[in-house]
């Protein structure tokens, strides 16, 4: 399959980074979220990438057009600027697709615009700026035995504050920013039929609104439930959490 994901945005929640580059390209232990996301889909055997490009989308075009000779040694001839590779083998052997966009379209029309390189089979369908360890094989599986058009992960994120279960005046306990229990939300990392790109109408077309209130009223719309980790990218509180994470070992989509 197919992984398609969106990294087109603005970010402008992140404008301390997103004034440089755009948010996917935003480092987490010195590498873009961007490559998280892919190194995590090829543990499943996913090595056939599209990105949804957008904002300052030449920073990721140059990004892989670099990416063979960056992550290995190389021999050039500054005269013909013929370069060679020197031994080994690439740790990632994938093939990405990198499509502007548009900068202003909206995430239903990038996906609209992807049309001609996602092919109809199904896919995976994801954001440039969330990661997880949710089990993508069994999002999957689900997909295919319940028929869905669409099926989304739904997630419960860590609550931002600490939690109070009171008892009258007295805290009967107390919780450092517990996972919710309540209120489901998308968490993303989609699997899709190629045919629901026809509830899409054009570039202004959110993907979260219509298309997919369309397919849910349809009763085409399955959700798979992960209680495991999923953090979204949204803030530089966020991205320093991740970073943490990362750099003491314990990420848990490492």
């Amino acid at each position: 399959m197919k992984a398609v994901i969106l990294a087109g945005g603005f970010g402008t929640r992140m404008a301390e980074y997103t004034e440089a580059v755009p948010k996917p390209m935003v480092t987490i232990g010195g590498k873009p979220i961007l490559l998280h996301i892919m190194d995590y889909y090829s543990k499943f055997g996913v090595t056939d990438f599209v990105i949804a490009a957008g904002y300052k989308s030449e920073i990721i075009k140059k990004f892989f057009l670099d990416f063979s000779l960056t992550n290995a040694d190389f021999r050039l001839n500054t005269a013909t600027g013929i370069t060679e590779r020197l031994g080994g083998t690439p740790s990632r052997n994938w093939t990405v697709t990198v499509v502007d966009t548009g900068i202003d379209s909206m995430t239903g029309g990038r996906l609209l615009r992807l049309r001609p390189y996602i092919g109809d089979g199904t896919f995976l369908l994801t954001y440039g700026d969330g990661l997880s360890n949710v089990d993508i094989q069994n999002v999957v599986k689900a997909h295919k035995v319940e028929n869905n058009l669409v099926t989304v992960t739904a997630v419960r994120p860590a609550a931002r504050f600490g939690e109070l279960e009171l008892d009258g005046k007295k805290v009967k306990a107390f919780k450092e920013k517990p996972q919710l229990q309540q209120g489901w939300i998308n968490g993303g990392f989609f699997v899709v039929e190629p045919s629901f790109l026809d509830y899409i109408s054009g570039d202004d077309s959110v993907l979260e609104k219509a298309p997919l209130e369309k397919v849910a009223s349809d009763g085409l719309l399955g959700a798979h439930l992960h209680n495991g980790f999923w953090q979204c990218m949204d803030t530089k509180r966020d991205r320093d959490h991740l970073d943490q994470l990362w750099e003491s070992q314990q990420a848990p989509w490492a």
